[in-house]
């Protein structure tokens, strides 16, 4: 009997409407056949730590590999890595997601970590389980972050990003004999089953503020558009699938695979959402998205982040968006009823605070212009939270002004870190209470007068009482002690705020 199983953990990310775990499917699908390996989901667990313990005792795993995002995964990822250390000190530790990337030597110095794979894990992954198992070196395997025993954190080199295509199919049907895979199809605005999936690895920009610019240092490779629909058409028919989310970092960076992908997609009657950037796809043809929106395409998220030029200098966004184009852009949409999915950064550092408010209230003003030209434009607000990309401007700007990420692992459950994780409530020293209050006040007003397209609980009748009760506010531009719109919000259902709990 082998002693050097693995459990993939998943932890609990979200309250309701699970996603497809896609993250250690794809690590599972490195394995499959190689390595006995089983999938542990802490959405689908109602006590996930009873799960692990329970295979963790038969003492035939030897490996506990999590993937890792900031936010809530931290809940279940720390303690739970801290116990198997305490309980079961033989068995190792392996990190990866975008956490475990970026705060490598928070994790790697907690003493409950081992390793962390920096980036995707299809060859190191495994990789390294074959050297560990063999008594092999691993210090030349790409991808990879551990600690030397003298105490050093070393970084192996990064690996070219690798052929989408060529990779081993994701094993849906094992991971349905742990959990059924309709259970993850959930109910949101694009269809009654919606798959989540995701079609390549990436960005080519380098945006300062984005978490996955230090892990893919502006590369990009995607899934032929064939052997998506391929996939797709399988999970359609196999478990019912009839909508999609691309949880891509940027879906849409190559016209000639969307239109490829759209024109496969026409007589398949599933909607689709994906995530974009407004300069790419303002530079594809009318006909594309035409075809785009024929094939399913109903909303596009676009990260919209300012309306100022200096701003998006200042964010290092790359490529060639300007506050002018994003209003063109908005109003070119509505040609094709295409949702533009907007979201902004509220609450940059400035040198003043009489700076950083300007830019709060100018940026609120930018987002009734562009509601003005195309009022269906979902806008989601973020409240800027910094990302350890080093030797940006924001970087150097943050650094200024006094901002540290915790330097204890434990620190990072604290309740005002996860709020810091969801970029609603950072502890930013250049923010304060009444700029808080002015953001969110604001968004309140602003989702009371524009309820989400994306609600599918809220009806019509309760949109237009809601909207009704904000358009004074909303119109008169005041935004203090929303009251009576945080009344009827929280006395019909809690209103969805999608830029944490997606659709």
């Amino acid at each position: 009997m082998s002693q050097n199983k693995i459990i993939l953990f998943n932890p609990r990310s979200a309250n309701a409407k699970h996603r497809i775990p896609n993250s250690i499917l794809q690590v599972g699908a490195s394995i499959h056949g190689k390595h006995e390996y089983v999938f542990v989901d802490g959405n689908m667990e109602k006590d996930p730590w009873q799960t692990i313990n329970r295979y963790l005792a038969t003492g035939e795993f030897r490996f506990l590999g999590m993937t890792v995002m900031p936010g809530p995964q931290l809940q279940q990822a720390i303690p739970f890595a801290k116990k198997v250390r305490e309980q079961f000190p033989e068995v190792i530790n392996i990190w990866g997601g975008y956490f475990a990337s970026n705060q490598h030597k928070v994790v790697l110095n907690s003493g409950y970590v081992d390793f962390a794979i920096n980036g995707p894990g299809d060859k190191c992954f495994p990789e390294l389980l074959d050297a560990l198992n063999n008594n092999k070196p691993y210090e030349f395997i790409s991808n990879l972050i551990y600690k030397t025993e003298k105490g050093d954190i070393v970084k192996t080199n990064k690996e070219s990003l690798l052929d989408q295509d060529a990779l081993p199919d994701l094993p849906y049907e094992y991971l349905n004999s742990f959990y059924p895979i309709k259970n993850y199809l959930a109910k949101t605005f694009l269809g009654e089953n919606t798959l989540a999936y995701h079609s390549s690895m990436g960005c080519p920009f380098k945006c300062s503020f984005c978490a996955v610019v230090p892990i893919y240092e502006a590369r990009w490779r995607g899934r032929s558009a064939q052997l998506i629909y391929n996939d797709i058409k399988k999970i359609k028919e196999t478990y019912g699938a009839d909508a999609i989310e691309f949880h891509d970092n940027n879906f849409y960076v190559s016209e000639k695979r969307t239109l490829e992908f759209s024109k496969l997609m026409l007589n398949e009657n599933m909607n689709w959402w994906g995530e974009g950037r407004i300069d790419t796809l303002d530079k594809y043809k009318d006909d594309t998205l035409k075809i785009m929106r024929d094939s399913g395409c109903r909303m596009i998220f676009f990260g919209a982040e300012s309306g100022s030029d200096h701003i998006l200098k200042a964010m290092d966004k790359g490529g060639k968006q300007t506050g002018a184009q994003i209003i063109r852009f908005a109003e070119r949409m509505k040609k094709f009823d295409i949702i533009p999915e907007y979201s902004f950064v509220l609450g940059l550092p400035g040198r003043s605070q009489k700076e950083v408010m300007d830019q709060i209230r100018s940026e609120i003003q930018f987002i009734k212009k562009v509601k003005a030209v195309n009022p269906d434009t979902e806008i989601i607000i973020y409240v800027y939270s910094p990302v350890p990309t080093e030797g940006s401007e924001l970087y150097q700007r943050i650094t200024e002004a006094g901002f540290k990420f915790p330097e204890k692992l434990e620190d990072w459950i604290s309740p005002q870190w996860e709020k810091f994780d969801l970029r609603k409530n950072p502890l930013t020293p250049w923010l304060t209470a009444q700029m808080i209050d002015e953001i969110k006040n604001f968004e309140v007003v602003l989702n009371g007068y524009y309820p989400t397209h994306s609600d599918v609980k809220l009806s019509n009748f309760q949109k237009k009482v809601i909207r009704g009760v904000s358009s004074w506010r909303y119109k008169m531009g005041w935004h203090k002690f929303p009251y009576e719109i945080k009344a009827l919000q929280k006395f019909w259902l809690r209103y969805r705020q999608p830029e944490i709990e997606g659709f």
